[in-house]
């Protein structure tokens, strides 16, 4: 028999991000990229998110650890969609000075 687990504050339905229930645009993925790639403890990440509750990011880290692959999937499409965008938008001619000028120092 499968036990079926569920976390409060969190909602998952099939083929959408895993996100908080009371903050619908706040993804589960979101609150680990801080967690994972800032090193921000649960307490941090309510300090710089004042509408998210502990019990949210506890919830949102405790998904994360039960359903690793997942997240970190979501995280990496993410990335590699972001350095897509980067890669194919049009270079801006200030951009470019930007650059130019930074290499030169």
């Amino acid at each position: 028999m499968a036990i079926v687990v569920g976390y409060p504050h969190i909602v998952k339905t099939a083929d959408k991000p895993a996100h908080l229930e009371q903050h619908p645009r706040t993804r589960v993925a979101m609150i680990v990229t801080d967690y994972v790639g800032r090193g921000w403890t649960a307490e941090e990440i309510v300090l710089h998110y004042p509408y998210l509750t502990q019990a949210e990011v506890h919830a949102a880290l405790g998904y994360y650890h039960d359903n690793r692959e997942e997240i970190e999937r979501e995280m990496t499409d993410e990335r590699q969609t972001a350095q897509r965008d980067r890669d194919e938008s049009p270079q801006t001619d200030l951009l470019n000075r930007l650059r130019t000028q930074k290499a030169r120092n």
